[in-house]
């Protein structure tokens, strides 16, 4: 996409707005990523320190994670193999052009950052829904990390105790409700406290190692199953045609690296938009291969009676399984620090524009509605954890907003950065792009509009 002549503002005085709550605001950088600070000066003279190869393999960091558990039971919504294919592969083409299209508009608009983007490029209100989105998106997300603590622990504990499986154990202290609580407290909690998370690189490598660990363990298991495995259903086609899109809010929530993506383009040492499209391919068609080697694999061996997290369909005593659930617990662990962190710095962004606090002023203030932010956050993710024992039901109301990440706000922002461009005649390419943003936005309306009643109507009422 050839850039306009034009150029993209946006009003930030209605709410405010102040250079020092706008680099507060600067959130959500992606954890293995380092930019140089945003300046005139700066921006697009190469000044980053990721090479193409190195952003590739960030951007698959960002985009695998835990959504890689309910693959296999996406594939048995979706009705099979062959359907929960063809479903990645026309989904990855808009996934890979929002990508695109986010780099395009941050060098328009000479911002860093997902939600800066869309600040600047469409405005006041979509850049307030954009943040809230993040918000309640990274608030789910980490509901659904606490309900994967829960399930990984109750199938090692089931391991260790002597009483059998099915029997279930009867001790205080292995009930799933105590083991979530403690866990959190003891662990997250006090690594969610600080104002800055330093591990984050080592996280990214740990989940790194993980995802790929858990993607081969149950690619092992169907190529060599186990003896008591009994032969299962496999659907082969969806029940209704309406049953495909029931497996959408698992591909969003899996593919959805597009929120962190934009710091990552802009660290690249020469942040072009061909590069960066070069680089998202790549990145996607790697993640594509995890999360279907995974879902394939998972789904044939389990058939449509596999669990909601695949992990949960293996016995207990499996060892190389057993060692996959620790890679996750740890992975989760790790990783609901940053996630909070992301959503609490969030929070922080839209009070500051609210009441136009400059940071000096706020520093006395900062401390204590931190501890109030990561206190409150805690309690209500571990307390909705503890009721909601399935982590596909958060994920069916998660994906909805994964897809206005992926469709939404990239359609809407290419849209105005296209309308915004000065031209005596608009050339069919400009309409092109006009109309394939138009039908983004239409599309991911649809389906967070779609997955968001399905969640609401069918699974949490269930």
């Amino acid at each position: 996409m050839a850039q306009g002549t034009g150029s993209i503002n946006s009003d930030y005085k209605d709410w405010e707005w102040s250079a020092d709550a706008g680099e507060r605001a600067r959130l959500l950088q992606s954890p293995s990523v380092e930019t140089v600070p945003k300046s005139g000066e700066s921006q697009g003279n190469g000044l980053g320190a990721t090479s193409a190869l190195g952003a590739v393999f960030i951007v698959v960091n960002a985009a695998l994670g835990a959504g890689l558990l309910n693959f296999p039971a996406a594939f048995s919504m979706a009705g099979g193999v062959a359907a929960g294919i063809a479903l990645q592969m026309c989904m990855l083409i808009f996934i890979i052009g929002g990508l695109v299209i986010l780099a395009y508009c941050s060098q328009a608009s000479n911002e860093r950052t997902y939600q800066e983007v869309v600040w600047a490029v469409c405005g006041k209100v979509p850049g307030v829904l954009c943040e809230v989105a993040i918000a309640i998106y990274t608030f789910g997300t980490c509901i659904a990390f606490l309900i994967i603590i829960g399930d990984q622990e109750d199938k090692i504990i089931a391991a260790l105790v002597t009483e059998p499986e099915e029997a279930g154990s009867s001790h205080w202290y292995t009930d799933r409700k105590f083991t979530i609580s403690i866990t959190a407290f003891l662990l997250i909690l006090p690594l969610s406290i600080p104002k800055e998370i330093g591990f984050q690189k080592y996280a990214s490598s740990l989940s790194v190692i993980g995802t790929w660990y858990v993607t081969a363990v149950i690619i092992i298991k169907y190529i060599w199953p186990d003896k008591e495995l009994v032969p299962v259903e496999i659907p082969t086609s969806p029940s209704t045609w309406t049953a495909v899109f029931n497996a959408v809010p698992t591909i969003c929530f899996g593919f959805q690296c597009h929120v962190s993506s934009v710091p990552v383009f802009n660290s690249m040492k020469q942040p072009e938009v061909k590069t960066w499209g070069a680089v998202v391919t790549a990145a996607m068609v790697i993640a594509l291969f995890v999360y279907t080697g995974t879902g394939v694999c998972g789904f044939l061996t389990f058939g449509a009676g596999v669990e909601q997290d695949v992990l949960l369909s293996y016995p207990s005593n499996d060892i190389p399984v057993a060692l996959a659930r620790a890679f996750i617990i740890l992975c989760v662990l790790t990783s609901y620090p940053i996630l909070h962190f992301c959503g609490r710095a969030v929070l922080e962004g839209l009070w500051l524009r609210y009441t136009g606090v400059t940071v000096e002023e706020d520093v006395v203030r900062e401390r204590r509605r931190r501890l109030l932010q990561t206190v409150s956050w805690f309690l209500l993710t571990l307390l909705l954890a503890l009721f909601i024992p399935d982590i596909g039901k958060v994920i069916s109301v998660i994906g909805g907003l994964a897809a206005c990440f992926i469709f939404v706000f990239p359609g809407l922002c290419l849209i105005q950065a296209k309308l915004s461009e000065i031209q005596e005649t608009r050339a069919i390419s400009w309409w092109a792009q006009v109309s394939y943003g138009v039908f983004m936005v239409t599309l991911g309306a649809f389906i967070f509009g779609q997955t968001t009643a399905n969640a609401i109507f069918v699974d949490l009422t269930a």
